[in-house]
Formats: structure tokens, sequence, C-alpha cells
């Protein structure tokens, strides 16, 4: 099991190889090591247009999905009973234009990357939470209370090194 320290050398690890890909683009990127609640990164070009993001990373040996919680992205209430879930609106984004990378850790140099919208992850964690509560008669099955979601490498699998999302915006 993942110890807080392998956690937060993971998340390190993630947010310095996504500043160093963005600096090799041509971009200034700055990491904040977690002391900013939307964001870890800000990147900017030449120009005077800049990109906050966050960043998201799993080591491949041991998990093949990324944890969200869907509260942050979906309003997502109990029902009186207790023990259904009822689903709202989307959530809109904490930060204008916030761009999101996962990061799979797999060896050096043989990272991936996969680079979307805020909007988009939302989207996606949005539709699969929704497809599995339902699927369930929206009571969680082994607990009634979670928020938990998680997404695969397969579901973003079409953003993989789309640099472009995050450079068209600064240059």
């Amino acid at each position: 099991m993942a110890t807080g320290q392998d956690n937060k050398l993971r998340g390190a690890a993630g947010e310095f190889l996504v500043a160093a890909e963005l600096c090799r683009r041509g971009l200034l990127a700055t990491p904040f090591a977690g002391n900013v609640p939307y964001f870890d990164i800000i990147a900017c070009g030449k120009s005077i247009g800049h990109v906050a993001i966050q960043v998201k990373a799993i080591d491949q040996s041991r998990s093949k999905w990324w944890q969200f919680d869907i509260r942050k992205y979906i309003d997502v209430q109990m029902d009186a009973d207790g023990k259904h879930q009822k689903i709202g609106a989307l959530r809109s984004e904490p930060y204008q234009r916030l761009m999101f990378v996962l990061v799979e850790l797999v060896d050096t140099g043989k990272d991936k990357f996969f680079i979307l919208e805020w909007s988009a992850l939302r989207d996606l964690l949005a539709c699969k939470y929704r497809d599995d509560l339902a699927a369930h008669g929206y009571l969680r099955p082994k607990n009634p209370e979670s928020f938990h979601t998680a997404i695969g490498e397969d579901a973003v699998r079409k953003y993989q090194d789309a640099w472009d999302a995050i450079t068209c915006r600064v240059s």
C-alpha cells in the first residue's frame, strides 16, 4: 500500500515532468508543489498569455486508474433515505480555462501524458459516474455514501500527447 510520502513523491514527479515538457515546448512553466487549491502549474508563452494546469499522476506499477471525488465535478446529493444518490448539475470549472494533465508514470522516458480541458475531464467523469450509478439503481453497491470515481487510460487515450491544447492557449 502506498504511503503518504509515496503519494507526495508521485505527485511531485508528475508535476515536474509536466513542467519540464512544457519548457521543452518553449513555455515558461512554474510548479507550485501543492500550495494552490485548483492548479499545480502556471505556464506562459512569449506573449502575456498564461494557462493554469492541474496535474494528477499514477504509477503504472501500482494502479491503472486516476482517482477522483465526483463532487468536484457534478452536484451529487444523498436522497432522503440516505442510501440513494441524486445527480444534479455539472459544476463550473474552479479556475477559468483550467487544463488537466493526467500522467501515467511508466519508466524514465516512457511516461504517458493525457492533456485535456478541465471541462472535458468533468464530462467524462460525470458520464461514467451516471452510467455506473444508474446500473446499480442509484445505490452505490459497497458504500452508499461514497462519492469516489476513477478513470482509466482507455477513456482519455484520444488526449495523449495533446500538448497543443496548452501551447495554443499561450502563443
